[in-house]
């Protein structure tokens, strides 16, 4: 007989909401900005969480593709040793931050007027810190989950994953094993619709990455000479051709339910199969609570940099630019096809990187335990299903059959756009909006 867990109701112990806004501050001070190309160290943030981890008695491994890029994973073992495990996860390193745009340095930590300010506040050194709040909480008060929690803080989500959960994913899958789903950022906050509505959007959903890379090949020569195969006129007509495409709309289940939802808050109604159903003017009904749903109703193909020439007068004979590409689960191959098409024939193009999208079910007992604990913290609120625009560490962990969710609950006051803080100027977040967080994911990982 599985060994009885402690009631849901109980919630985390008072020490570990002090703990999370420590942790937070402490997580921003570890400068683990991610430039690229390798151009990171998260290993002084991940060695700060297993020595969190191991003071709780946990055994945390660290683990590096590289040195300096480190790991670390733990499992917590459930009381029901049938029940499949439940991997929460979320990365270390962060994406650059302009000190002299900040009014705060952005590696501070500081706590002022209720916030904690600094690069990774939301994205996300504050999920990092609740579950090191959560599982040092259940180790105080004897709590087990039901289900084997494995923790996974990550490396380079900043950039390809290639050193974080790539790699774990593909090195140490013995870690994960028995695990079938997992959450992390992007779900769960408050979205304050202008209306006094608050909808906290649960993440079943990413779009797939596509980013690419173009070149153009033509005939190099003098800048005074007409030339019909001139390398950057060719690539630039290509990138108009990609930055003026209209993508059609593609409505997945995970969208379609998004738009079901929200638009019930509103008191709409609508036919989403039904022939000649425009979705840009249900959208318009909506109001702000459209842009969570605006960007995923599409694939998306975005021109982002240009390289080509050296000197005025001097007709290269190349030139390149790289898109960011985005597609919806399912429509992958009509991606590859339109890029051929808007390419044409003088343009080549390649995968700079790419990656899987994502879909999970909105029928599982998961994603229902996920909207009962923000229900429980925040009555008033609407939870409603979303897709990601962008992309998680999930993409890595589901090539070990691992269904993603985003969820990384925050409670975010009026005039505090959870959005425009991922990877803004002045990220920040509140205290209160750490403890709800803290308790919304204790009562979620006990009862999941």
């Amino acid at each position: 007989m599985a060994e009885q867990q402690t009631p849901a109701a109980e919630g985390p112990d008072a020490l570990s909401l002090d703990e999370v806004v420590t942790y937070t501050s402490d997580l921003i001070r570890i400068d683990t900005t991610n430039r690229g190309g390798g151009d990171c160290r998260e290993r002084p943030a991940a060695e700060y969480c297993a020595a969190r981890l191991a003071e709780a008695g946990h055994e945390p491994v660290l683990l590096e593709r590289t040195e300096g890029r480190a790991n670390v994973v733990v499992r917590v073992p459930g009381t029901d040793p049938t029940a499949p495990g439940l991997l929460v996860h979320g990365h270390l390193d962060v994406v650059p931050a302009q000190a002299a745009d900040w009014s705060v340095d952005p590696f501070s930590g500081e706590v002022r007027d209720g916030l904690v300010w600094g690069r990774g506040a939301v994205d996300m050194k504050n999920m990092d810190a609740m579950i090191l709040a959560v599982l040092n909480s259940w180790h105080r008060t004897g709590v087990r989950p039901r289900r084997d929690v494995v923790v996974a803080f990550t490396a380079d989500e900043e950039a390809s994953a290639e050193d974080g959960s790539g790699f774990l994913a593909e090195r140490h899958a013995d870690l994960f094993a028995g695990v079938t789903e997992g959450v992390s950022e992007s779900g769960a906050f408050t979205f304050h619709d202008g209306s006094g509505n608050e909808l906290y959007p649960i993440a079943a959903g990413e779009r797939g990455t596509a980013w690419l890379e173009l070149t153009a090949r033509g005939r190099a020569g003098h800048g005074s000479k007409a030339n019909a195969e001139n390398a950057v006129s060719r690539l630039a007509a290509a990138v108009t051709r990609i930055g003026a495409h209209r993508w059609p709309v593609r409505l997945t289940p995970v969208v379609s339910a998004a738009l079901k939802d929200i638009g019930a808050v509103y008191g709409l109604e609508a036919d989403l199969d039904a022939p000649g159903f425009d979705v840009d003017a249900y959208l318009a009904k909506l109001g702000p609570a459209a842009s969570l749903v605006a960007s995923t109703v599409r694939n998306s193909s975005n021109p982002t940099t240009l390289n080509a020439g050296y000197k005025v007068n001097v007709i290269p004979g190349s030139a390149t630019a790289m898109i960011d590409g985005r597609f919806l689960p399912g429509h992958e191959d009509e991606f590859r096809a339109t890029m051929d098409e808007l390419t044409g024939p003088d343009v080549a193009w390649e995968f700079h990187h790419r990656e899987t999208a994502l879909t999970a079910p909105l029928d599982s007992p998961t994603y229902a335990r996920m909207r009962e604990a923000v229900r429980e913290f925040a009555p008033e609120g609407i939870p409603v299903p979303y897709c990601m625009s962008g992309g998680t560490d999930a993409k890595q962990f589901s090539r070990l059959g691992i269904t993603g969710y985003g969820f990384s609950p925050l409670r975010m006051p009026p005039g505090l756009d959870y959005n425009a803080l991922f990877h803004g100027v002045d990220e920040r977040v509140p205290v209160d909006a750490l403890h709800f967080g803290v308790r919304v994911l204790d009562r979620f990982l006990r009862t999941a």
